[in-house]
């Protein structure tokens, strides 16, 4: 695919893009995917709905703040201002960005886009060592960070980094900054880039625990707005959009600033919300459409939590799969069909779903207008209707690995291999079956197995461990650890404790494993293979006693 000149001074992204020869079929069926050649995706989501209705409508909302349209432009234009005026940000240079939600993050992303960077936005549960890879990786040369979260990321050693906190009280905030350009700081002419310009890296884990960075487009920012949340969501310019993922994630991104922007509607950035708090915001602040996982809305059904659910007219569930009984138990209680789907972060967000009274219970979905997916066999043939094979996918979005790192591995002739088996029935329904590969998704969350294995081992009462995603009703799979431990070392309920804290304070605490197993010997090859077929064979939750929600 022959691209548009660059608006990028730092070509590394054009430099690292994978040959375009490895690139997915990428296709443009409707008509509201064909952009402009210069694009910014930031101009776009401020600009248009302010001109549409109004600079004053709300926009954002998160903790003491609240800020309409106008407001937000303009802390992003100061965003944009500092990082090129102060900090010498050139179009091309990568952003990294840490924090919780909040509008400030908002206000970030968006100022990265403005100025010509590329946002490479971090969770704040990463630990230094997860950091530095993606440091090493995508070479940022400023970071924009949370001022209670910068601990982690001055350890992390990047070289040539520059950390600038925000929400703090030193001179040097980011906050403070932008605060001294006073009114007039808010003027920023924005970089026109070009739509094919990358405008963000996305990381995501592998079964090895190594992040790829996913490398997307000005465009695909709008056209995920364009294809999910335009024909399947439908989001309208009054609702008012909340959730728990994080706008680190894709599904948080798109869901909680993306699409409500691009409706001109408003949204409200909760931190680590739980179910009680979630509730409580969808009802103090009048939220009409929620993203989470099948794991809240599990919990959401506890008593005395749907009547705060009231004004909730869309529900929008990706992560994990969602069972029937979820389903069907959440629409007696609540009258809401929440929308299934299925995205990813190689795709930018959800490619297969269903809304209203085109929803299966238990089905995944169709595709969602604008993507076309198939079931395949190991060939890449198409297999016959209700039976079972690789999920394959084409649209508007796809696979770009920087510097297409197992590009191969994702893209085969022209397709997104998924790495998930499916069905699709006589109707055209995609039904999941299976991960096709050791990942463990357990509540929203990806886990690789590897990664933890090697927090693990790095405790020195550990000979040899292997971690597996077992089911689990309440968190759809479950982090479990099958650990040889030393000569001596107690097998014992504190022990686990022990090790489930290691793993906490070695990488992001939402993988620690929940359950752990103390067992003798592992199960290998002849070769010395782990055989995890074999752990999850088992098949069985570890007792109670060693089990740690």
């Amino acid at each position: 695919m022959r691209l548009s000149p660059s608006a990028h001074q730092d070509t590394f992204c054009r430099d690292h893009l994978p040959p375009p020869d490895q690139w997915p079929q990428l296709t443009f069926d409707l008509p509201e995917l064909h952009y402009a050649d210069r694009l910014n995706c930031a101009s776009a989501l401020l600009d248009e709905p302010i001109g549409r209705f109004g600079a004053d409508r709300p926009c954002v909302r998160g903790g003491d703040t609240a800020w309409t349209y106008a407001q937000l432009r303009r802390h992003a234009n100061q965003v944009s201002a500092v990082l090129t005026g102060e900090l010498g940000l050139v179009p091309g240079n990568r952003v990294l960005l840490r924090g919780a939600n909040s509008p400030w993050l908002a206000a970030c992303w968006l100022g990265v886009l403005k100025a010509g960077g590329v946002a490479v936005t971090t969770m704040a549960m990463l630990r230094a060592a997860e950091i530095a890879t993606i440091g090493a990786l995508a070479r940022p040369t400023i970071a924009l960070c949370d001022a209670r979260d910068v601990a982690d990321l001055h350890a992390a050693a990047i070289r040539g980094l520059r950390i600038v906190p925000y929400g703090g009280d030193t001179a040097g905030d980011l906050t403070a900054r932008c605060s001294a350009r006073g009114d007039d700081g808010g003027a920023f002419t924005d970089v026109a880039t070009a739509a094919d310009d990358v405008a963000l890296l996305a990381f995501t884990s592998g079964t090895t625990g190594r992040p790829k960075a996913t490398m997307h487009f000005h465009r695909d920012v709008l056209a995920i707005a364009d294809t999910f949340a335009r024909h399947v969501v439908a989001h309208r310019p009054d609702d008012v959009v909340t959730g728990t993922p994080p706008l680190a994630f894709t599904y948080g991104l798109g869901g909680l600033l993306v699409f409500p922007l691009h409706a001109g509607a408003s949204t409200v950035l909760l931190e680590h919300p739980s179910p009680d708090e979630l509730a409580d915001a969808i009802a103090a602040h009048g939220v009409t459409a929620l993203y989470t996982s099948p794991t809240m809305y599990r919990a959401l059904l506890a008593p005395g939590r749907p009547e705060r659910l009231a004004g909730l007219r869309r529900c929008m569930s990706a992560g994990e799969t969602l069972p029937a009984a979820v389903w069907t138990e959440f629409h007696e209680r609540t009258g809401i069909r929440i929308i299934d789907g299925i995205g990813s972060t190689e795709m930018l967000h959800v490619f297969i779903s269903a809304a209203d009274d085109d929803i299966r219970p238990g089905a995944t979905g169709r595709p969602v207008p604008g993507y076309h997916a198939a079931v395949v066999d190991d060939e890449g043939h198409p297999v016959p209707d209700g039976r079972p094979g690789h999920l394959v996918v084409q649209g508007p979005t796809g696979c770009r690995y920087l510097d297409g790192d197992r590009q191969e591995n994702y893209v085969r002739d022209g397709w997104n291999v998924t790495g998930d088996t499916y069905l699709r029935d006589a109707d055209g329904y995609f039904w999941y079956q299976a991960r096709s590969d050791d990942m463990i998704i357990s509540a929203g969350y990806n886990i690789s197995g590897p990664e933890v294995e090697q927090a693990l081992v790095g405790h020195p009462d550990v000979v040899d461990c292997a971690v597996v995603g077992l089911p689990d009703e309440r968190r759809g799979m479950l982090v479990t650890a099958f650990v040889v431990l030393r000569a001596g070392a107690p097998s014992d309920e504190n022990e686990i404790h022990v090790l489930q804290d290691h793993v906490k304070q070695t990488i992001a605490p939402y993988k620690y494993p929940r359950a752990v197993r103390f067992v003798d010997r592992l199960p290998r090859t002849s070769t010395g293979k782990l055989q995890r077929y074999r752990l999850r064979r088992q098949g069985i939750r570890p007792p109670a006693d060693l089990a740690r929600g």
